[in-house]
């Protein structure tokens, strides 16, 4: 394990390398994954071993988990088809396709070590597509289409995995046992995900009112909490964690305090953030390692080999994304609930098969010996996974935005209007509840007036938005001068605290409900 100074020296390095991203415009995970290969390489740094099982146990869940928090489930639901057939279908294609190209070209690779090659890289990275796609403008559908798939195809991968390795160590392979062990991992998986959501949202409805902080830690707890049993009895962890988040995601508006919400919301921005960026950091990171295990092989043969297999793990993604769609919009015409994409988004989809930790915690989770003797090839398999990441990230990840732009792929408008359509009956609900108020004694009727006005306003706003009356972007009058006030309320409070009127406790629990006002108003001023 490395030292407490190496891994705060690495985080150092994981926010300025995001800062220098975000200037330049690149993803960060593709920015840290190079500087990562480049300190690897290195002279004079010490070698860092990522252990599969610290990726699996910390790493996995709780970026798992947020993804799926933050997954609509309206729209999963919608995509499940689609989904389906990229998670399961494409897992077992590529897989094969893998094997037949490894086993053809690699000649130290023989079929059951071909197999598990395919499987290693059978699967694309939830982080990686959620990393990407923050800041690219997509229809929502094809990105709850791909983060799904990246959030389901672990679990298919991971079972036609142990089921490859089996017949490298055994000698064995049965493929009804295969097939009912995907079953049983599968609902097993969801079932202990479900079960683990249920309970913590009965929890968190009996502490409601709770500190918010100790509530906040329920929840980041919730991922460990329903990836834990999973594993311990046999079962997809990865998907009891998806089930979970898409269950607690789905409930939580309704149970969770709006405080907490807040709070919640920023602890797991950062956490993911310091999670994805070490591990795609430590990716590279792997390269030296890597490098020196297999240093017999001739180099050129290695980085061919690689070629070719990053090559084909592309290729047959495109060859399953396009046929696959072409018959699903055959055997869906007249239905309007899950039409078939259009082409040009079919290709987003084909070109976003990124691949990540998943695959190389995967690979270097290989047994070390198979029959008393050592696992054949294993840092072969090891060097072309690390080969396939490296490719995908770097290729794929780069031109993705580029592809979407010269597709003209963009952002629909039918969040856009769902939101207008949220905000105007919300503001109407309220509106209603005003004008019921007959009671003086009780409201101070110049407060109801007022509120009135205001959300009378709002209404009116949204609806010049759907007429077209109002300029996109154009903010509501008053808008700005409310921004320079909350301004100068802050330069105020920090003048009385500089002066020693007031301590820090009050500056900052006043400052607080100004922040607030302030991300309302910017959250009005994007309507």
């Amino acid at each position: 394990m490395p030292d407490i100074t190496l891994i705060v020296g690495l985080l150092a390095v994981v926010i300025a390398l995001a800062i220098l991203a975000d200037r330049i415009a690149v993803p960060y995970p593709i920015l840290l994954l190079v500087v990562g290969v480049t300190l690897g390489i290195a002279p004079g740094l010490p070698a860092i071993a990522l252990r599969p099982d610290l990726v699996f146990l910390l790493f996995l869940p709780p970026l798992l988990y947020r993804e799926a928090l933050t997954t609509p489930w309206r729209d999963f639901h919608a995509n499940q088809r689609s989904i389906f057939w990229l998670a399961v279908g494409l897992v077992i294609f590529t897989t094969c396709g893998i094997a037949l190209v490894a086993h053809m070209a690699i000649a130290d690779l023989t079929w059951p070590l071909a197999f598990v090659l395919g499987a290693i890289v059978s699967s694309t990275d939830a982080v990686a597509a959620a990393s990407i796609f923050a800041r690219l403008g997509i229809p929502i559908r094809v990105e709850v289409i791909v983060k799904g798939e990246s959030l389901v195809n672990d679990a298919s991968a991971l079972v036609v995995y142990g089921t490859a390795v089996t017949a490298v160590v055994d000698g064995t392979f049965s493929l009804p046992w295969a097939a009912g062990q995907f079953v049983v991992v599968s609902l097993g998986g969801i079932a202990i995900g479900l079960a683990a959501g249920g309970l913590a949202m009965a929890l968190r409805r009996r502490l409601r009112g709770i500190d918010p902080v100790i509530e906040t830690a329920i929840a980041v707890l919730i991922p460990f909490a329903a990836y834990l049993p999973a594993q311990r009895v046999g079962v997809s962890g990865v998907l009891a964690v998806v089930a979970a988040g898409l269950y607690v995601g789905r409930l939580s508006p309704a149970v969770v305090p709006s405080t907490t919400r807040l709070q919640a919301n920023a602890v797991w921005d950062l956490l993911t953030f310091l999670i994805n960026g070490l591990v795609f950091i430590l990716i590279g990171l792997q390269l030296h390692g890597i490098l020196s295990r297999i240093a017999s092989h001739p180099t050129g043969t290695l980085v061919l080999d690689a070629a070719l297999i990053s090559l084909a793990v592309i290729l047959v993604r495109m060859l399953w994304v396009f046929p696959a769609t072409a018959l699903s919009h055959f055997r869906q015409r007249g239905q309007t609930n899950d039409p078939a994409l259009p082409w040009r988004q079919v290709t987003v989809v084909a070109w976003s098969g990124m691949r990540g930790v998943v695959a190389l915690a995967t690979a270097l989770a290989l047994p070390t010996r198979a029959g008393g003797a050592p696992f054949p090839q294993r840092d072969l398999l090891i060097f072309l996974t690390f080969g396939v990441i490296l490719v995908t990230l770097l290729l794929q990840g780069l031109t993705l935005p580029r592809l979407i732009e010269s597709l003209g792929v963009g952002e629909d408008d039918m969040q856009l209007r769902e939101e207008r359509l949220a905000r105007t009956a919300a503001a109407q609900a309220a509106l209603d509840r005003l004008d019921r108020i007959t009671d003086p004694d009780r409201w101070d009727p110049r407060l109801v007036a007022g509120l009135r006005a205001s959300y009378a306003r709002r209404i009116q706003h949204l609806d010049a938005h759907v007429r077209g009356d109002l300029e996109e972007g154009h903010p509501q009058p008053g808008y700005e001068l409310r921004r320079e006030l909350l301004d100068l309320e802050r330069r105020t409070l920090i003048a009385l605290r500089d002066r020693n009127t007031i301590n820090d406790t009050v500056l900052q629990r006043i400052q607080r409900e100004l922040d607030l006002e302030e991300v309302r108003i910017d959250a009005a001023m994007e309507e």
